[in-house]
């Protein structure tokens, strides 16, 4: 009779434990997807519109360069991309990343020689395409990480947490910023592919 009677214990006690897994199996998935995805991160990020295209919701919903041209951060980029013609390259790229330069890396250039990258669609395609990897990285790729970029040169990464550098001098203000088809990094500084 003890033996019946924990053995009925034992499933009322198995059969409690299903119940409250499948009751909070919703939620655990939900929390580990939540973890999964990453939120941006950085002091620059603070400049991102709260709401509206140039969000990072609303950036999540257009492909890369869209996504570009709707955050005011990044006007000048946008500008060299379609002077470059790459606008459709980098819209219709798959899991790429972008290492993107704000308006102030492009600041630190100075006017005459950023003028004349402006006016080179060549260089200028070279300097761009050095800022796109061709897969998805995520922040614990970069800790040290090297990887080809699209003009056919390696860029590297270092760092942890929420700071890294890229080429050893480039910080990453903004970072992990996902749209329809990348995830971009802000850069403060344009990075220079070796001539």
């Amino acid at each position: 009779m003890t033996a019946r009677r924990n053995t009925g214990i034992r499933r009322a006690a198995f059969a409690a434990s299903a119940v409250a897994a499948l009751a909070l199996g919703p939620a655990l998935a939900a929390g580990s997807a939540m973890a999964a995805d990453g939120e941006p991160f950085g002091p620059g990020c603070a400049s991102v519109p709260k709401d509206g295209s140039g969000s990072f919701a609303g950036m999540a919903k257009d492909p890369v360069a869209t996504a570009a041209s709707n955050n005011p951060a990044l006007s000048t980029l946008v500008t060299a991309v379609k002077k470059a013609g790459l606008v459709d390259t980098l819209n219709s790229a798959k899991d790429i990343t972008v290492f993107a330069p704000t308006n102030a890396a492009f600041a630190k250039v100075p006017k005459a020689d950023l003028e004349k990258l402006l006016a080179d669609k060549a260089q200028l395609t070279k300097v761009l395409t050095y800022h796109v990897v061709g897969r998805e990285l995520t922040p614990k790729q970069l800790e040290q990480g090297s990887f080809d970029t699209l003009s056919k040169q390696r860029l590297t990464t270092s760092g942890s947490g929420e700071s890294f550098k890229v080429n050893g001098n480039a910080s990453v203000v903004c970072g992990d910023v996902h749209t329809a088809n990348a995830t971009v990094y802000l850069v403060d500084s344009v990075l220079m592919p070796k001539s």
